[in-house]
């Protein structure tokens, strides 16, 4: 009972629902469903721009929604309808869970879509049945991963990346210099497809009830599956009209359904963009936590690991990139926050400053003196993201979670051949005996023998906070660069538990004895004042600027596509962190999987 009160908390506390359930006794020829709409992907936590309307779902707003319906006598079974939804493996992972933990209750999970790809079929796998639209697909076709090299492309257009790296799997530097990759990052990548491969199967196979004769022979058929194909492999249950679902669940349970479609949602109010008042008002509220009840708090470290704030994109567009600054000042409003009993970190990140993870790593130190701190991670927690997460002192793994990265990378793109293409003739004066090492000529060996022993220090730090916060890991089995799916990553003690954010939040109440509490999420959204400062000083101090950087994005998107632009914009913005400093923690994300 304690786990389900905490639930509740978490729901009321973090995804702004109300968890209040319905004492209503159902007749025997009735049964009564929720349904839960998920749209598009998931999030880790909401934007600043929540207020203007519900949002997206959050990850975890979703996981205890499932709970919480898990023990809500309202309610006899669940039907989850997936509207254009995407998933990643690992938020499969949790949902997953949160649906099996549904399903010891006694209760049935309905699965119903339009069409099925590889993430919402790994899902699906988890429910007692899955639906597919009349006239809908299935697009199973296993999965895919491409790498991208672009020394070639540099050689072309006259720019010579010089990069060093420590660790000889580490591969951070072979997307920018190498046309191909090295042995050490082929076996690196290699294993790290084999591992999350592995657990993709695992999932569908035991989900299904398939053999791994029969899933082989299921995914040849279902690359691209009429209904009817994918009935006829086990892939669907049944293909069902939308117009039609109610009458054939009613078939289903052999009774009446009644459904309620987001039973805990609740209306944001919108903000009436005609009234001045209403808008002023907008204006004037602050952003913050507000917490005034037994709190357990998640402090998200999303993105690429940056110095300075917290911001979207960089020069190249793309998603987070989550500042040391930032981290900084929201751990000090955790340690200040008396109610405020613990705090799981969420680390969902390929790495990037050198200086900015050792920052925050400085900061998670602090933060353990007051309260206690576990890790959840996400989808990956590489290089700079690996850095924090030895901060905290339990930490959880989803099966696909992506951890490791041990090794350093650092150099600069050396762009004289440009200048000289364009006819620019370059003037340089220095003054000091290393002043000019980031000029736009090459380095020559004694400056890259400079370069290498900074690195090298940074690799010797970052391994004893390894061994300072791993106690008894084998950085010989680990460190150099090496890549491990979470399932992996228990046994050389990388981490600790397999489990999402939803266990490692529970476990962590439980451990402190609280039964009910609250979630708050940090670091706070900012205000709409402040977001309105921002966008406006970056135009007035930067219109070119902003003009640019949106045309280099819609650009990449146009020649690389949707997939391969949402995966190398990470890669190709760590990598401009070079222009500030030398030496970078940056897992390569230039990995497209399909």
């Amino acid at each position: 009972m304690q786990k389900l009160q905490s639930t509740r908390r978490v729901l009321v506390g973090l995804a702004g629902l109300v968890a209040g359930t319905s004492s209503v006794a159902l007749a025997g020829d009735q049964v009564s469903l929720a349904v839960l709409k998920i749209s598009g992907v998931p999030v880790e936590h909401e934007s600043g721009m929540a207020w203007l309307g519900d949002g997206a779902d959050t990850l975890l707003g979703l996981v205890n929604t499932i709970d919480t319906l898990a023990f809500d006598d309202e309610f006899d079974g669940l039907v989850i309808r997936l509207k254009d939804a995407g998933f990643g493996i690992t938020q499969v992972e949790e949902l997953g869970q949160a649906i099996e933990r549904y399903k010891d209750e006694g209760k049935k999970v309905h699965i119903f879509s339009e069409g099925y790809d590889t993430g919402g079929l790994m899902l699906a796998s988890y429910a007692d049945e899955v639906l597919l639209q009349a006239g809908g697909y299935v697009s199973f076709p296993g999965m895919h991963m491409e790498e991208m090299y672009m020394a070639d492309m540099f050689a072309w257009i006259g720019v010579k990346a010089q990069m060093v790296q420590v660790g000889d799997y580490k591969g951070a530097n072979e997307t920018a210099t190498r046309s191909g990759p090295s042995d050490a990052w082929d076996q690196n990548i290699s294993s790290l497809l084999d591992g999350m491969y592995g657990n993709m199967r695992s999932i569908m196979m035991d989900g299904r009830g398939l053999s791994g004769r029969e899933l082989d022979e299921a995914m040849v058929v279902a690359w691209a599956a009429s209904g009817a194909e994918a009935v006829e492999v086990d892939l669907v249950d049944e293909v069902v009209d939308l117009p039609e679902l109610k009458d054939y669940l009613s078939e289903f349970y052999d009774a009446d359904v009644s459904w309620v479609t987001n039973p805990y949602a609740v209306k944001k109010a919108s903000m009436d963009m005609s009234n001045p008042f209403a808008f002023l008002s907008m204006m004037s509220k602050q952003g913050g936590v507000q917490v005034d009840h037994p709190t357990i708090a998640v402090l998200h470290i999303n993105g690429v690991i940056v110095d300075g704030d917290s911001g979207k994109g960089g020069m190249f567009g793309g998603g987070d990139q989550v500042g040391s600054r930032t981290i900084r000042n929201a751990i000090e409003e955790l340690i200040k926050e008396d109610l405020i009993r613990g705090v799981v970190i969420r680390v969902d990140s390929p790495g990037g400053s050198a200086i900015a993870s050792e920052i925050m790593w400085q900061g998670i130190e602090r933060l353990k003196e007051y309260k206690p701190v576990w890790v959840s991670v996400g989808s990956m927690a590489a290089s700079g993201g690996y850095y924090v997460l030895v901060g905290g002192e339990k930490v959880y793994v989803n099966p696909s979670s992506i951890v490791g990265s041990i090794g350093v990378v650092g150099g600069k793109y050396a762009i004289g051949d440009v200048y000289e293409r364009l006819q620019l003739k370059i003037v340089e004066r220095s003054r000091g005996p290393v002043a000019g090492l980031f000029g736009s000529g090459l380095w020559d060996e004694s400056q890259i023998a400079l370069i290498r022993e900074e690195m090298t220090d940074t690799y010797n730090l970052f391994t004893s906070r390894v061994k300072a916060g791993r106690d008894g890991i084998r950085l010989n089995k680990t460190a150099e660069g090496r890549l491990f799916v979470g399932s992996d990553a228990i046994g050389l003690n990388m981490a600790d538990e397999i489990g999402g954010l939803d266990d490692a939040i529970n476990d962590l109440a439980e451990e402190l004895d609280l039964v009910d509490f609250d979630v708050a999420n940090y670091p706070a959204p900012p205000s709409f004042e402040t977001m309105i400062e921002n966008m406006l000083g970056g135009f007035i101090q930067s219109p070119g600027m902003a003009i640019g950087q949106s045309q280099i994005e819609t650009t990449l998107r146009m020649l690389l596509g949707e997939h391969r632009y949402l995966s190398v914009v990470d890669e190709l913005n760590g990598m401009m962190l070079l222009r500030d400093e030398p030496v970078l923690l940056m897992n390569p994300r230039a990995l497209i999987i399909r």
